[in-house]
């Protein structure tokens, strides 16, 4: 009776239909109608373009009206989710029975210990530890007893939602520092624990620790600090054991640029990063000085872009001074006091790797005999390594055609090998060491797959499809081979194209209960990722951002074209920027899809874009553009999806998202769904599925987010008819 006569009160304000969707009986709701949210007209016009906005009002989060529909629209994806309850928890069982629950990764030496992290059984988050190094050669023992370093477990025990940015131990191995966010919307408390005692205390001063180091006393913390709107503009000095507060070092005045921290693997120098979407700049200390002077590497200059790896008194740098590739140069660090570098300092560099238009360097790393460079060529990564004597480089070859292969995390500056990661769509995530002085491999592990895995049943390709304007963009596939038909069949295309970030064909174990079932996964290496090199990325930004949609579009018609799949039973996926991408896609050619998972989807974009106090909208005019520009403004209109939806009969829609998302707020989705509502004439579900515990990334347990998993899963197969196969 208390619910009702909310319901009457919020009637006056147009929402009575969402409050008796909420209130209504379980057994009801199994057939009620989709959530209506109110419409509430809004000019939101600018450069005099005409823009309405009816759903502005889903803004505001703490309001009784917002609340009670984002309640309905829970309530609403419940109930269709109710008939197919024992599918999901199928799919749920059948994908947790193919993980190892008890495992534990290969240990890693740094100094005198050896680092590893396990799972166990029944238990959602890792457990950190370290067994001490045994004889003068530092082995590994397994028997050796533990310490443990941090059990994500115990965390969660009072938290809901549980996420770590990082850890890091003090150079004289007493002391952790680790930071922990308990949303999901990026704010990380700083924490120290004395690994002797156990004891953990939280550093007072910092409540948004976005990133941390040690300096070479094991007394001094430096850490970065984010303002409102989460711009990581502030480094600051922290000195354990005082009373002293602690001391801003450093500000980053520009809203277009964030900071990082880091340390060099030597140890020596600490680096901290000013970065926008197209000009870098790094600063450096040397870590034994904490209270010294942080010197400029390169003046800052618009465009530049540049990382570097400090080794000794010297360092590698990688910059775009001769093309958007980079070239690498090895340097001196000069003494002194102002920039480490002048322009003219750089042309008596020793250059390691040239700029070359068909091939990036994506990343370096310095040991103390060898560099390692990470290079994208023709859609794929290879692992060159280059003896500092001097020398040929010697490369580490794959043999399969698509895959994921990345120089790991280091520990060791001195050691003989270098780590690094590889996988395939075929091939469980692998950790191997390559022997810096011959080049030899060694397989460390294959993840376990639980349930009798035989990679000889499945089958990967690449293939290139022609974009509109000629460009050629790689595909990649993987299915069952006896799965494989004739015809065409059910096919699941996934997609991200922004922010140069490539999109590297990787292992699931829980994908293989799509393609057991009969379905095609495939990646569409579109333009604005970083996945044929930094020109491709360039050319699906700014003005030229369209190009990432209709190359996406034209991977869909290629994959129709070629007989794998028909528009009848192609589903769309794409995440964060990649939802934006499936939202612009289906208002292109909304006939060419079945259905659509969008998950954290950026979808309304200008709206974003207009309201510089939101997180990270400044700093991604370089991205996108600045709609207070006209012809910026033009650019995002084009393509905009919650500004192009338009009268149609859209495919069915998924949309994922989260109360504490701090990246892409909650009611971009929102909004979405009930304008798509408004307009579509198609008779597909369009469900607003909220997680109202977590942030950008979901869940953050490896069960509850297997769970969420399983139910996108379901949904995609109820859409092919394939849910109780």
């Amino acid at each position: 009776m208390h619910l009702l006569s909310s319901c009457r009160a919020l009637a006056q304000t147009a929402a009575l239909a969402t409050c008796l969707i909420w209130a209504t009986s379980p057994a009801l709701a199994d057939t009620a109608a989709p959530p209506v949210a109110a419409k509430k007209p809004r000019d939101v016009s600018v450069h005099g373009d005409r823009r309405i906005d009816d759903y502005f009002w889903l803004r505001e989060k703490d309001d009784a009206e917002v609340q009670a529909h984002l309640k309905a629209e829970a309530a609403y994806a419940e109930a269709w989710y109710k008939p197919h309850e024992a599918a999901v928890e199928k799919l749920f069982e059948e994908m947790k029975g193919r993980i190892q629950q008890r495992d534990e990764a290969v240990p890693q030496r740094q100094g005198a210990w050896w680092y590893s992290s396990r799972t166990e059984v029944g238990k959602q988050y890792p457990i950190f530890f370290r067994r001490p190094a045994q004889g003068p050669q530092r082995l590994h023992d397994a028997q050796a007893p533990e310490q443990l370093l941090l059990d994500m477990n115990e965390l969660a025990k009072t938290r809901k939602f549980v996420n770590l940015n990082g850890m890091t131990v003090s150079p004289d191995d007493r002391l952790l520092a680790y930071g922990v966010d308990s949303s999901g919307a990026r704010d990380f408390e700083l924490h120290v624990r004395d690994l002797t005692t156990g004891e953990d205390r939280v550093i007072a001063s910092t409540p948004h620790a976005d990133a941390f180091v040690w300096a070479a006393d094991s007394r001094t913390l430096f850490y970065i600090r984010h303002n409102e709107a989460r711009r990581s503009h502030q480094l600051w000095r922290h000195r354990l054991g005082t009373t002293t507060p602690d001391v801003l070092v450093h500000e980053e005045p520009s809203e277009l640029f964030n900071l990082q921290l880091t340390r060099s693997l030597d140890g020596r120098t600490l680096m901290l990063g000013s970065m926008s979407k197209d000009t870098f700049d790094w600063q450096v200390l040397p870590a034994d000085q904490p209270e010294g002077r942080w010197r400029e590497v390169l003046p800052r200059k618009s465009g530049q872009e540049y990382a570097i790896t400090p080794f000794g008194g010297e360092l590698l740098l990688r910059i775009n001074d001769r093309g958007v590739n980079y070239r690498l140069l090895r340097l001196p660090m000069k003494p002194g006091k102002g920039p480490l570098y002048a322009a003219q300092d750089l042309k008596r560099g020793r250059e390691l790797i040239a700029h070359r238009d068909d091939a990036m360097i994506e990343r370096a790393v310095a040991f103390k005999t060898h560099a390692v460079a990470q290079i994208r060529e023709g859609g794929s990564v290879k692992l060159r390594i280059y003896p500092m004597a001097g020398g040929a480089p010697r490369e580490v070859a794959f043999k399969e055609v698509a895959y994921s292969a990345m120089v790991s995390v280091q520990r060791e500056f001195d050691a003989p090998k270098v780590r690094f990661a590889y996988n395939s769509l075929t091939t469980p995530a692998s950790t191997y060491e390559a022997d810096l002085a011959t080049g030899k491999l060694e397989l460390l592990k294959v993840a376990p797959v639980q349930g009798g895995y035989d990679a000889s049943l499945y089958a990967s390709e690449r293939l290139w499809v022609t974009a509109a304007d000629g460009a050629k963009v790689p595909v990649s596939l993987v299915y069952r081979k006896d799965k494989r038909r004739a015809g065409p069949q059910p096919l699941w295309l996934y997609g991200y194209g922004s922010y140069g970030f490539p999109n590297d064909p990787y292992f699931s174990s829980a994908r293989l209960s799509m393609l057991d079932r009969g379905v095609i996964y495939a990646i569409a290496h579109i333009r604005g990722g970083g996945d044929l090199g930094r020109q491709w990325y360039l050319d699906g930004k700014l003005g030229k951002k369209m190009n990432t949609f209709t190359d996406f579009v034209a991977c869909a018609e290629g994959l129709v074209k070629q007989g794998y799949t028909q528009p009848g039973q192609l589903i769309i996926h794409g995440g964060s920027a990649g939802g934006l991408l499936v939202g612009a896609a289906t208002n292109l050619r909304p006939d060419l899809f079945k259905a659509v998972v969008a998950q954290v989807p950026f979808v309304d974009v200008i709206n974003t874009m207009l309201d510089a106090s939101l997180p990270l909208t400044t700093e991604e005019y370089i991205e996108w553009g600045n709609p207070n520009k006209a012809d910026e403004y033009a650019w995002m209109r084009a393509y905009s999806p919650y500004d192009n939806l338009k009268p149609a009969a859209y495919p069915a829609v998924l949309a994922k998202t989260a109360i504490n998302d701090s990246q892409v707020p909650y009611w971009e989705a929102a909004k979405y769904v009930a304008k798509l509502r408004s307009m579509n004439s198609g008779s597909g579900p369009v469900l607003f599925d909220i997680n109202m515990t977590a942030g950008h990334g979901g869940a953050s347990g490896r069960f509850d987010a297997l769970r969420e998993t399983a139910r996108t899963y379901a949904f995609m197969l109820q859409q092919w008819g394939l849910l109780n196969e």
